[in-house]
């Protein structure tokens, strides 16, 4: 049994409400029970951090530094264990599970060095006084995360957060309740203490009531377009909002590609992590002259695809998060068709009591303007589309209103530089998967994928959104 963490204490919700979260891959196995929390939650998490978290922010980054390295030591110490809990809350792969169960702690740390880097300037002022700049916390930090990545993504958030001295009140999704508490324990642990962090599971009704409380000063959200402009709807411009939102992303492939090379980068970027990647390749915009060897090659890797329980030896693929989005990748089967595409893979799809499976899905033929090639599938779906030049190319790969995650494969730079200045995307890969980002890079995107107002991750500007810039005048 899971539980909210407020005013220190690990308590239910106030209602007494519950949910279940049984595993994607053995529906019958209930994974976790979480309370089902509301705005009489929100409130009681809120009012505490907000009248205590200064504690927090008065301590020397060093301290808070200290806390964030202790708090990565306990997770790597559990990542073994976070791992298999992972696969079986969320429906990753083992192997996908424990990189990101690795990748979390190495986050902490990396956000640790930021707090002692939250320095201001001084600005010459030619009457013999001072001008300088200060850098504080924002406040109350609103922390609202999706299900695909349940350790990686809130870390990224809490830890810079937490870095910068701001209070944080956090929502995990409601599929990965247990994820979620995970890194918040630890962070108790290494000595978070009651006052800077705040736990409150649930589900739509606890995102509304935090971003419209007048006491957050900042929200931080990744997850569908749709919620992210909602939330950017309801907060006041007094509030800063930093959104990472959905993508359809386009992987190019030129005349010149070398075609393992590129069915590969496909492979990885349309079918790891079951295709629920917002980074994940949706699209592949390829040279006419290549186009029947590239499929062939790609269709033989969805074909090889293993899919399964994420815990068996050999499994390759797991299950669909959950019935919403088994029946997305259904719908988009049915449409593909229907728009005169042609399912290249035979599918063989398991009972639905044997858990939300869904194999590797290939079009070929795909109308640009069509549903399959406008709208975010977030399964393993993927789009052929073919065109006859480079200018061509781009104009496909722009056609959308997202602009998240865009790559090319081809073995001429000039072509390679060209598109990274052409395509409208906030990340640009060239012969590499559209998704795995850099940990030290900025990420975020373009268009209907971001506000773009802030990066995500790191870069130089990234503490920008946790913290505030005070500019003082000084007179001897």
């Amino acid at each position: 049994m899971l539980s909210n963490y407020i005013g220190g204490d690990w308590v239910g919700a106030v209602s007494g409400a519950t949910f279940d979260r049984h595993n994607p891959a053995a529906l019958g196995e209930l994974v976790a029970t979480a309370p089902d929390s509301d705005a009489k939650d929100v409130e009681q998490a809120i009012g505490h951090v907000s009248a205590h978290h200064h504690e927090w922010s008065e301590l020397a980054p060093e301290a808070r530094a200290d806390v964030l390295i202790r708090a990565a030591d306990v997770l790597a110490s559990r990542a073994d264990e976070l791992a298999e809990e992972l696969v079986r809350e969320e429906g990753k792969t083992l192997s996908e599970a424990r990189m990101e169960a690795r990748r979390t702690p190495q986050n902490l740390r990396y956000y640790a060095g930021e707090a002692l880097r939250l320095t201001g300037e001084t600005f010459p002022s030619g009457d013999g006084s001072w001008v300088f700049t200060s850098r504080g916390p924002v406040g109350v930090v609103a922390a609202i995360t999706p299900w695909n990545f349940p350790l990686n993504i809130p870390s990224r958030k809490l830890g810079p957060a937490l870095a910068a001295g701001n209070g944080v009140v956090f929502k995990p999704s409601e599929l990965t309740p247990r994820s979620g508490q995970r890194l918040v324990e630890a962070l108790i642990e290494a000595g978070v203490p009651g006052g800077a962090l705040a736990l409150v599971h649930g589900h739509a009704d606890v995102g509304r009531a935090l971003v419209s409380d007048s006491r957050v000063g900042a929200v931080t959200f990744t997850g569908s377009t749709a919620v992210g402009e909602a939330i950017h709807r309801a907060v006041p411009a007094s509030v800063r909002v930093q959104l990472e939102m959905g993508g359809k992303n386009a992987l190019v492939v030129a005349e010149d590609a070398d075609l393992d090379k590129a069915a590969d980068i496909i492979a990885k970027g349309a079918f790891g992590l079951s295709g629920q990647a917002c980074t994940g390749t949706s699209r592949v915009v390829v040279h006419e002259s290549v186009e029947i060897g590239l499929l062939d090659r790609v269709m033989e890797r969805a074909q090889a695809a293993v899919v399964g329980n994420g815990l068996t030896d050999g499994v390759t693929m797991g299950p669909l998060a959950n019935r919403a989005q088994w029946d997305k990748y259904q719908a988009f089967l049915t449409s593909g068709q229907e728009s005169g595409a042609r399912l290249e893979t035979p599918l063989d799809i398991p009972r639905l009591d044997e858990g939300y499976f869904a194999r590797p899905a290939v079009f070929s033929g795909t109308a640009a303007d069509s549903r399959l090639a406008q709208e975010e599938v977030f399964c393993p779906v993927l789009a052929f589309i073919t065109v006859g030049s480079y200018d061509e190319a781009i104009e496909v790969a722009n056609n959308s209103v997202y602009g998240l995650s865009a790559g090319i494969v081809t073995q001429d730079m000039g072509t390679a530089m060209r598109f990274a200045r052409d395509v409208d995307a906030g990340v640009v890969k060239v012969n590499q998967a559209t998704n795995g980002m850099a940990m030290n890079a900025p990420f975020g995107g373009v268009k209907r994928s971001s506000t773009q107002t802030y990066k995500e991750q790191a870069g130089s500007s990234m503490m920008q959104f946790y913290t505030t810039d005070r500019t003082v005048y000084f007179a001897p």
